[in-house]
């Protein structure tokens, strides 16, 4: 007997289970294209608007002449602004901005949480108290580079501190490692508290300052010093994107499919470590950008690491460009500090996302 059958388009059959995956795909060149289109109009406008306005056309006239590709310059204060003060702190926003947000990306994916910060496991406080210490106790062996330089390596001796005390048999626990973050943190805040009652107030000043986060001492040098870890750790982050991913099905069924989990925390959190303590040294402490960017762009295009990781880069570049202009200008001539920018804008809206996902999820359970 002979059954009788619809004809079956295979191409058809193949491209139906295949288009969500387009869609996410074509979502996502969406996204990455928009973030570099604001990310290069931010930076245009925050190079031109200030106490000393440029107008677009001469900034990109200025730039084009100093690359060789005609244009011309300006007058010797519009260069002056433009390329000692402006652009310096531009680079710098890039960088930091995009250092924290990759940071992000990285922390809530080794911990498999989107609530995780690089705060978390201490690699700021650490910062913090390296620099806060330099200033209170008047150390200057490096010359103006004496805050920078310790915060950087103190940044960095936290991590590794975190990550001795939170081992236990050769592995590193989650919780353990957070927990032990927590203890640091509290640790570190006492050592500030510590530090700024031995102070006198021309150090408290200086102290404060640092620690409200500001680029306002952006110079070239200050780029320099930071870019080579925020290239390296930019660099590195996107080759361990499937990896996280695999991570994300849990720790055993990584293991199960040859991911060597132990040393892929080891290596990221080392990342992390690098990028965070380089833009905490020359910034101060900015809240919020590394917590709320990776949480964003997940909610925007899902959750895989090959965009996520990138694309916080970027998010983080363009929120804290965005940022540092409206701290130049809100309240100018005054210039507000960076990171209570960050945290009053950050805060209530990290607490709208809360209340939206427990919504969504029922609650908590």
């Amino acid at each position: 007997m002979t059954v009788l059958t619809e004809p079956v388009d295979d191409r058809a059959a193949s491209r139906e289970p295949r288009e969500p995956g387009v869609r996410r795909r074509s979502a996502t060149a969406a996204l990455t294209l928009g973030l570099i289109l604001a990310l290069v109009l931010l930076c245009l406008l925050s190079a031109g608007i200030g106490a000393y306005d440029i107008p677009l056309g001469d900034v990109l006239s200025s730039v084009q002449h100093r690359m060789g590709l005609g244009g011309s310059s300006l007058d010797r204060v519009g260069e002056s602004v433009l390329w000692n003060v402006r652009l310096p702190r531009v680079t710098l926003a890039l960088l930091v901005g995009g250092s924290l947000g990759c940071a992000g990306a990285l922390m809530q994916g080794v911990f498999g949480n989107p609530l995780a910060e690089p705060g978390v496991i201490g690699i700021s406080a650490g910062a913090a108290v390296g620099a806060v210490a330099s200033i209170a106790l008047g150390l200057g062996f490096f010359g103006n580079w004496t805050v920078t330089v310790c915060a950087f390596v103190a940044g960095l001796a936290t991590v590794l501190l975190v990550y001795v005390l939170s081992r236990d048999g050769g592995r590193t626990e989650v919780v353990t490692l957070i927990l032990t973050g927590i203890a640091v943190n509290a640790f570190a805040g006492a050592l500030i508290g510590l530090c700024v009652f031995f102070a006198d107030n021309a150090q408290i000043t200086q102290i404060t300052f640092w620690q409200l986060g500001s680029l306002a001492g952006a110079t070239w040098p200050k780029v320099l010093a930071v870019l080579p870890c925020a290239v390296a750790g930019l660099a590195v982050a996107p080759l361990y994107a499937r990896k996280l991913d695999l991570l994300a099905l849990g720790e055993r069924p990584a293991r199960h499919l040859g991911v060597d989990v132990e040393r892929l925390r080891l290596v990221l959190v080392l990342v992390v470590a690098l990028l965070t303590a380089a833009a905490v040294a020359v910034a101060g402490i900015i809240p919020f950008v590394g917590l709320l960017v990776p949480h964003l762009l997940r909610m925007a295009a899902g959750p895989g690491h090959r965009f996520l990781v990138p694309g916080s880069a970027l998010g983080g570049a363009v929120v804290l460009v965005g940022a540092d202009l409206a701290a130049r200008t809100v309240a100018a001539p005054a210039e507000l500090p960076l990171g209570v920018l960050t945290a009053l804008f950050g805060s209530p809206f990290f607490f709208w996302l809360l209340r939206r996902t427990r919504r969504r999820q029922g609650g908590w359970a």
